[in-house]
């Protein structure tokens, strides 16, 4: 089970921290990601950390921007979401999978697992 939260509404320029908390999951196998789906829009990859953590990759319109992380002791991904703007709207949605390669971890359709999603929304 994945619990997505910290989502809210904040000004452009702004930051918010974004976490996942996994749970009943040995969490250090897993590769993670953080995609977003703004209304109207399909949804799109946002960032990824492999099941190491010691590589990770980022959608181009967030890159300097966000930052993902994981801690395997708490069992939780984080992306941390600096100077945002308002077209960072978006509903914003974790997903993890064990047997998720690298090469596949901005594909949203090879992750099995997925939290419930969680608002932001930039204000300008």
């Amino acid at each position: 089970q994945l619990q997505a939260s910290g989502g809210g509404l904040v000004q452009a320029g702004g930051s918010l921290r974004l976490s996942c908390a996994v749970s009943g999951r040995t969490f250090n196998n897993y590769g993670a990601g953080w995609f977003r789906q703004a209304a109207g829009k399909e949804r799109e990859f946002v960032a990824a950390i492999h099941r190491s953590g010691g590589s990770t990759l980022y959608a181009d319109s967030v890159k300097g921007r966000f930052t993902i992380s994981r801690s395997n002791d708490k069992a939780t991904v984080y992306l941390q979401m600096n100077s945002l703007k308002p077209e960072d709207t978006a509903i914003y949605y974790c997903a993890a999978d064990p047997r998720i390669i690298y090469s596949s971890l901005t594909n949203h359709r090879q992750y099995d697992y997925w939290g419930q999603g969680t608002e932001v929304t930039v204000s300008s």
